[in-house]
Formats: C-alpha cells, structure tokens, sequence
C-alpha cells in the first residue's frame, strides 16, 4: 500500500444549520494498483428497479439526509384528492411540490408532519358512480334505493382510495400515512356535525328560500365552482342530458306585452311594450317588466300613476317598473322579470319587493300551476310557448344572438336558477376577518398577485349555500320539528334524543315528531375545517397539531377552499388555520391546452412513470367508456386526440424524470405546459448522473481506492479545474437554498441540470480522464473531487428525485467537509467559461463540418494578445480534451502567423482568441462547403457588428453616463474592446 496524502482536518459530523461538533483527527488516504471488483451499479439507469430497490430498502429517505438536529414541527396537509378516480398530474404536481417541501425541511432538522387524506368529492363522485351504474346494470339510484346506493359508492370509495394512495407512494411522498384520513370518517363526520350545531346555534346557518344553481339531471343544488360557461356566437345546437335531440341556442326572442287600459297606435292595435329575452320558456313566471328610467322610448309611462301589462298565459297582469340597472342597450330596452329563474331578476324583484313564481320543477318540467304545458320538459316547452305566442300575434322577432350559457361541470345539464329551500351560511362576518389576515400582514399569499382575488372575493361574498340534495355526504344534522298544533323549528343535533331535547325547549311541549332533514352539506364545508379536524377538533388535543406551517394547493380553489379554510379556522378556533399560501398553476399539455376528454389530452402520472403504448392508452379510454365515466362520442374524439398526440404511445421516463419535469416550470404561473417529450429527457439526464457515478467508483477502483475514504477536501492541493468545480457547485447550492426558501422550484432545478450535465458530467469530468487513465497523483485529486460533488450535489438533488439520489448516495459518503465560500473565485469562473466557450464554438464547427477523429483534426489557437496567450496556454490539455483534437497549437495572432492561411476551417471564439481546424490532406473540402463556411463567418460578423453597434449606442447615451455606476461603465466599455477585437480577427482571418 502507498500512502499517497496525510492531512489534518475537522470532520464534520452533523453538516446542515446545526451546530457542528468538530473533532480533530489525521486521516490516511491509501491506495492500490489491484483493480477492484465489478462496478455495484448497473450499466445504465433504469427507473423500474431503482424504485423496486428504493422500496425494499423501507427507510424513509428524508431521514436519511437529515441534519440530525430537531427544530420543531413543520405542519402540511395534503389537499385531498377525490375519490372519484386516479391520480392526474395537477395532483401529482401539488403532491411533488410539497414532498419537495418536506423533505428539504426534513434535511435542516424539522420534524415534518405532512397529513395525507381523500375527498368523498359529493356530486363528482356521485355522478361518476350512477353512470358506472348504468352502464353495468343498467339501473338508476332511484331504481335500487338510497341504501343499495350508498354501498356501491363505498365500495367505488374503497377501490379509487386505494388507489389513489399506491399512486401517491409510487410517486414517492413521504406522507404520514400513520394519520391518513377521509373526510367522511368518524373524525371528520364529528367535526362536520360539531361544526353546523356551533354555526347554527349562533344564527349563522339558517334555512330559507333563495335562488341558486340547479342542476335538473342531478336534482340538486351545486356550487358557483361546478357551474362551466359554454361561449356561444351564433345559433346552434347542443346536447341536453334527458333530450333526445339537441337542443337550439343561440337566439334572442322578441314579445309583445299589451298595455292595460292603454291607447291604439294609428294602426287601430293596442298598445304594447315589446321585451327581449333569450329564455321564453320562463314567460310563464314573470312578474313584471322593467326599463331604464331614463330610456326615452318609455319616459311617457313615468307620469302615469300605474302601468299595468297583460300576461300572455295568465288571467292577470303584471306591473311596469323602472329600474337603472336595466341595460337600455340589449334588445328593446324592456326586460322580463322572473325572480324564481334568474340572478339579475332576483335581485331586481328583491329591490322592488316583488314576490316570484316557479316555473319548473326540480327535475326541470313545467309545474302543474301551469296545465297547459304541465309536465313538458322545459326546452320543449319553449318550442311550444314560442308557437302559441306566434299564434296570438306577440311574437315580435326571433334573430341572432351571443350568449353565455351555464353548464353544470359535472352532469354536462344546462343550469337552471331556481328558489329552492337550502340551508345558508351567513359569512360577512367571517369574510372580514379573513380580509383582514390579508391586510394586517399577518397571511402572505404567494405569488401575491393573487392577493387582489382573495380581496375581491372576500369584499364581494354572498351567503354560502351549503346544503345538496345528494345521497352521498355528510347529512345535514338538522331536524324539523312539529307540535300537534301545527307549530314548527328546525334544531341542529348529532341525533334525534338530543334534537328532541332542543325542540321540547323550543316548542314549549313534549308532544313533538322529528323528521330528519335527508340533504348532505357541499364537500367544500366539510373540507373547509380539514386543517383543524384532521388535528383532532372539537377535541382540545387539536391544539398540538394546529395550526399548519404552509399551506399549498391550486390558484383554481384559492376562494372555494383556502379563504374559506381561513374563515372556518378563524371562526371555530379563534386562531389563522396558516400564515402562508403557496399556490400552483393549472397544468395543460405542451401545448397550453387544458386537458380535456374531448382533445383527447390527458396523460396520468402513471402513464407517464411506467410508459404505455397506444394501444394500451386507448384500452383505458374503452375501459372507461365501458364503465360509464365517459361517453361514446367523448371516447371517439378522446382517441383521435390521443392518436395525434402520443402515435408511437408515451416512453417509460420513471417517477423521478416526472418530479423533477414539473418542477422544472415556475409552479406559480398561471398555466404549467407539461411535455411528455420533456420528461424523457430528463430521464436520460439522470442516466448522465448515473453514468458519472459509474465513472468515478470505477476510477477509485483503478486507484484502489474507496470513496468512503474522502471525508474531507481540506488541506488538499487543488487544481484550478478542481476549484472551478467546487465554484460551481458552491453556487448551485446557494441558488437550490434562496430556491426554497422563495418556492422557486425551478430555478434549482435549472441549477442542477446545468451544473450535472453541463459542468461535471461534459466538461469536469471529460478533464480527468487523462489523469486518472495514468494514475498520475492528479487522479486522486481528481476522484476526491469528483466524489464531493456528486455527494453534496445528490443531496440536493434528492429531494427532487428521490429514488436515483437515494441509490446513488450509498456509495458516497454524505458529509464530505467543505468550505465552500473558500471556492468562490469570479475571476477563476470568468476565465474557464471563456475556455468552455471556445471548446463549444470548436466543437459546433466540427460538428456542422463533420469533422471527426479519422479527419486527424488539428486545433490552432490564435491568441488575442500576450495575457490570453497566457490564459490559453495553461488550458491547453483541457481544451485539447473538450474539443477532441489530438494537436492544438496557440500562437498570437499577427501578419507573421505560420499557418493561418493553411487552415480549412475557421472562426473566432470571443475575446481570447480565434481558431482554425486542419485536416488531413486525403480529405478535400468541396466547393460547396468552403462557400457556406464564409457564409457562416459572414453571418457571425453580422450579429458582432449589429451587438457592438447596441453597446456604443448604449455608452454614447447622456442618461447611461449620467445613471450607470463605474462598475457597469467598465463592463459595458470592456466589452465594446472585446466586439471590436473578435471583428478584426474574423475579418483578417478571412482576408
């Protein structure tokens, strides 16, 4: 054995933010020339058994790196996923983006308690399980009862649950499946119930009629976040669930109302106000007609005391009102009022105290006060009222129109406004103190852009519906009660011994019968209090666990859910639920498209993990129409869509090339465009780490060596390239930590890509080979360094990419000492980045020229001057490495150079030098290709004149010289130099 280096160092036990316990020691690095055993690491890197392997491992990886110190809890939860399928990539980007979080809080000493859980999701879980239903046997939930019902939706609940949470393993998050939770559990149901008896017995939550968005396919009230707009320019057709045909938009309809008691035109026909409308199926509840006070087609009704207008299908009349909030600009200027259907009318009748009438049912057909059309669905209706107003002459016109028309998300019904009886939250109060979390400083929403929105819609807050007439959910804890004299109260109770207790009270009598109330409440209450239910309220034990330390999830929910997380936690637990949010973006495909059914666009994590083929991506969307979760004409256009986009299928890219992909994007843009494409190729770069890994225990091999021995790289003679590397790595630490302190994900991610691939794996490490291939005492050196960087680099790496960081960190020892701040050299960066700049520009004209080995490439070097002589002489080994030329010669560039006019192929390469390459004589240079190599110069020395030009521009400026500061000047003033000098050399090289 030779001893080849002894040194003494501290070695640094706990590295991280702790505080270091150093202990003084000698260290012996020994070495030899016996070739070690085969490489532990397979020859390339293969997601499939490095993820087996991560897993048979069973430690949680996070641990592994940690600092060793305990700061304290760090608290998340998971938004929870609903259980009405798999796992798409919005979810799988949250879930990353908070893994990320937590296991880089895990690395400085946190004790991360991040809380895993899924939604019941009520209507979108619902819908999907009747038409699965359906589509299996046939049946309806009606058809099978409430009970039966419930059982096929836990039995739905158990299987997508399940997998939700293999998919969330498989995606490797290190979630606290200890205290997983569903928010129909036992916990989350007492919370629920405790919630509303709280609300309700404050006389927040009451029971009343009120206008709200009603789906007729689903017989139940949904939330403003269900509720789709389909754009629509001109008439035309469009699929209603429960038509055989589809059915005509588009259009606006003009009606005449006859005036009471009013005069005949000149024509001898009564007077008439004529009214625009887009919906005369609801002519059968007006109340009334109104127009501007101000319009001067009907200022002459002002004066009158009262005017009275004939409904067309009712023995009686409705008044003439004036209101400013009508739009004199649409149709007539005279609109129709039916309160009972319409948001804008509603409020109109409101101010006017004018009472509305129903004109639909709850499945959407026209009420029985209507015995005409009784019975008939509402848009077949209107075809039949439009032709009875044609027949008693008070059809006006029927033309063109654009409107904006409501679909439920999740039934695809058009949304019809309806006065139903639900239960309402009063939330003024609420929203005033989540307003003011915002604007006392106390909550930061990042990015703050963000922060208008939370404002507005906390400003413009309504009364929350928070009731659905759905079978699946949380049933609504409310009973109404009765006395034999026909006196009534609804009492808020878990179950009905306490409800009949609070009705005896109430009612004054023990002769009371209760009737539960058979509605559920909107998911969105229930998932409102998960930051404090999931910790165990109304149980004082919350405390411990409350409240969280971020909270992240979608910009699409910040109002639904964050705000209304915030309000919740306010009023119930008197503290903020969090004081930071960090919200995401909505990820689309490549192409910035949402993904969608019908473009045929939507790519699962798993798809993306384990790769599919075509015919496997279109056996799932048969699966799915099969099961009823889609349609037919919804497959035909999914798998044209699908064909167009993946026609070879999607390449195995493995869990990690996924995470770090959509970390990869600023997570805080509005849209994240994900490309498949992308994601291989991050999987190929991963394979480059992999592939660096094997070069260097291979080397160490070839030494005798281990890497288990390098513990510390103080007191060790460095080479310039060495420290340049350590530079860079210093570097990209720092830019990964201000990363994650800000959530700017991707700015590390960019920072480990382009240290790996650019800086150690194609050009450091491309610089050893020589000394390692000659066991020089540089190799040492060499692998020492090499080893550093791939530890401390994994490391940072690894809360990107867990599963490779984690089987790569084995063979490196995790705290090699290092004193980074010691390799931050901007002079020594400066000079191998231009170095790095001239073997691309060499590289590039081999490339374009192909050149290779057999032409014996020659490189001639011409240095701009005596110092970058210098420079370039002491890289010349290097350069002659990187630009895969077996001879290079430097010399200055003058009148008197040797073989400048000998060279085939030429250019310059920045401020250092200029360049050509020689071959062998064997190998003539067309024509054709000397011509495109003055072209090419050509075209360089344009965008050099056209960049040196914007420089003079820039310093000749009276406000650059008055503003810059001497620093910039300097800059701005060297590199106008450097632009004249490149010029002059690639003009005389071409001469």
């Amino acid at each position: 054995m030779q001893i080849i280096k002894v040194v003494t160092r501290n070695l640094v036990k706990h590295k991280h933010l702790c505080h270091p316990k150093l202990l003084n020691v000698t260290a012996r690095l020994y070495c030899s020339a016996a070739r070690g055993p085969k490489l532990p690491l397979a020859a390339g890197y293969q997601p499939k058994p490095v993820e087996e392997a991560y897993w048979e491992r069973e430690k949680e990886p996070t641990k592994e790196l940690s600092s060793g110190c305990n700061r304290g809890p760090y608290r998340m939860i998971l938004p929870p996923p609903n259980v009405t399928g798999n796992l798409h990539l919005g979810h799988a980007l949250m879930a990353t983006v908070q893994d990320v979080i937590a296991r880089q809080q895990w690395q400085l000493g946190y004790d991360v308690q991040w809380v895993p859980g899924t939604d019941h999701a009520g209507i979108a879980t619902q819908v999907v399980v009747e038409r699965t239903l359906a589509a299996t046997k046939g049946k309806t939930r009606q058809e099978i009862g409430r009970k039966a019902f419930l059982e096929e939706v836990w039995k739905w609940k158990a299987e997508k649950g399940a997998g939700i949470v293999q998919d969330l393993r498989q995606l490797g998050c290190s979630l606290d499946w200890q205290h997983e939770y569903f928010t129909m559990d036992e916990q989350q149901a007492n919370a629920v119930s405790a919630a509303f008896i709280q609300l309700f017995e404050e006389g927040l939550i009451k029971r009343r009629n009120s206008l709200v968005n009603w789906s007729c396919a689903l017989r139940s009230a949904i939330s403003d976040i269900e509720v789709e707009t389909l754009e629509i320019k001109e008439p035309v057709e469009v699929a209603v669930p429960g038509y055989e045909h589809n059915v005509l938009f588009g259009r606006i309809f003009d009606v005449a109302y006859r005036v009471v008691d009013g005069q005949l035109d000149n024509d001898g026909k009564p007077e008439e106000i004529v009214v625009s409308t887009t919906r005369p199926e609801t002519i059968l509840g007006d109340v009334a007609v109104a127009v501007h006070p101000a319009d001067p087609r009907y200022t002459k009704y002002r004066n009158r005391k009262e005017v009275q207008l004939q409904h067309p299908f009712r023995d009686d009349t409705i008044p003439l009102i004036f209101d400013i909030a009508v739009d004199m600009e649409f149709g007539t200027g005279a609109v129709k009022l039916t309160p009972a259907h319409d948001k804008f009318d509603f409020e109109m009748a409101t101010r006017h105290k004018l009472t509305g009438r129903r004109v639909f049912t709850e499945s959407g057909e026209i009420d029985d006060a209507y015995p005409e059309f009784q019975g008939k669905p509402r848009f077949e209706a209107r075809d039949l009222i439009v032709e009875r107003l044609e027949q008693m002459e008070l059809l006006r016109e029927v033309r063109a129109h654009s409107m904006q028309l409501p679909i439920c998300s999740r039934s695809k019904d058009v949304i019809e406004y309806m006065t139903v009886p639900q239960w309402f939250l009063k939330t003024k109060s609420m929203c005033e103190a989540a307003l003011s979390e915002l604007k006392s400083g106390r909550l930061q929403i990042m990015p703050s852009t963000f922060e208008t929105d939370w404002e507005r819609w906390l400003t413009d807050s309504r009364d929350w519906c928070i009731s659905r007439q759905l079978w699946w959910g949380h049933q609504v804890p409310a009973y109404e009660a009765f006395d034999s004299r026909g006196n009534s109260c609804w009492v808020a109770a878990t179950d009905e011994k306490t409800a009949r207790e609070k009705a005896i009270s109430k009612l004054g009598t023990k002769e009371v019968s209760l009737s539960r109330d058979v509605d559920v409440l909107d998911t969105w209450f229930s998932s409102s209090l998960l930051p404090f239910s999931v910790a165990g309220w109304p149980n004082e034990s919350y405390k411990e666990k409350y409240p969280l330390d971020l909270m992240q999830t979608g910009h699409d929910i910040l109002f639904f859910w964050v705000a209304r997380m915030m309000m919740m936690g306010l009023k119930l637990t008197g503290k903020a639920p969090f004081q930071r949010i960090l919200l995401n973006g909505i990820v689309c495909d490549a192409q910035g498209r949402k993904m969608s059914k019908s473009l045929g666009n939507i790519v699962t994590p798993q798809q993306v993990v384990q790769g599919a083929s075509l015919d496997s991506l279109k056996a799932t969307l048969q699966q799915s129409c099969d099961a009823g979760v889609i349609k037919p004409e919804e497959l035909r256009t999914s798998t044209e869509g699908l064909i167009k986009m993946f026609p070879k299928g999607i390449q195995e890219c493995g869990t990690d090339a996924l995470r770090f992909t959509l970390l990869s994007h600023n997570i805080k843009h509005h849209f994240i465009n994900f490309d498949v494409t992308a994601c291989y190729t991050n999987k190929l770069f991963l394979n480059k780490i992999w592939q660096a890994m094997r070069f260097t225990l291979g080397s160490a091999q070839s030494l005798g060596i281990t890497l288990d021995e390098f513990e510390t790289m103080e007191g060790v003679q460095l080479g310039m390239w060495d420290r340049w590397i350590i530079g860079r790595l210093a570097e990209t630490l720092a830019i990964c930590s201000e990363s994650s302190t800000n959530y700017n994900f991707h700015m590390a991610t960019s920072a480990l890509k382009h240290f790996f691939y650019q800086n150690l794996c194609d050009v450091y490490l491309e610089t050893t080979k020589t000394a390692i291939r000659n066991r020089t005492h540089d190799a040492y050196v060499n692998v020492g360094t090499l080893t550093a960087c791939l530890s401390w680099g994994l490391q940072a790496l690894a809360p990107f990419t867990p599963f490779v960081a984690s089987e790569l960190l084995q063979h490196v020892p995790l705290n090699i000492e290092l004193k980074l701040s010691e390799y931050q050299d901007p002079k020594l960066q400066a000079e191998v980045a231009d170095i790095v700049s001239i073997c691309t520009n060499v590289r590039q004209m081999k490339s374009r020229n192909q050149i290779s080995n057999r032409h014996a490439p020659k490189l001639s070097l011409f240095a701009q001057n005596e110092e970058a002589e210098t420079i370039l002489r002491r890289h010349l080994a290097q350069i002659g490495v990187l630009t895969r030329c077996g001879c290079v010669e430097l010399e200055l560039l003058n009148e008197d150079s040797k073989f400048s006019k000998k060279l085939n192929f030429f250019s310059t390469a920045g401020a250092l030098c200029s360049f050509g390459i020689t071959i062998k004589e064997e190998f003539p240079i067309p024509k054709e290709q000397r011509e495109q190599i003055l072209k090419t110069n050509k075209k360089k020395l344009k965008k050099l004149v056209n960049e040196l030009q914007k420089y003079k521009v820039r310093v000749d400026n009276e406000a650059f010289q008055l503003m810059a500061d001497s620093a910039t000047k300097t800059h701005f003033n060297n590199r106008i130099k450097e632009l004249q000098a490149e010029i002059d050399n690639l003009i005389r090289l071409a001469a």
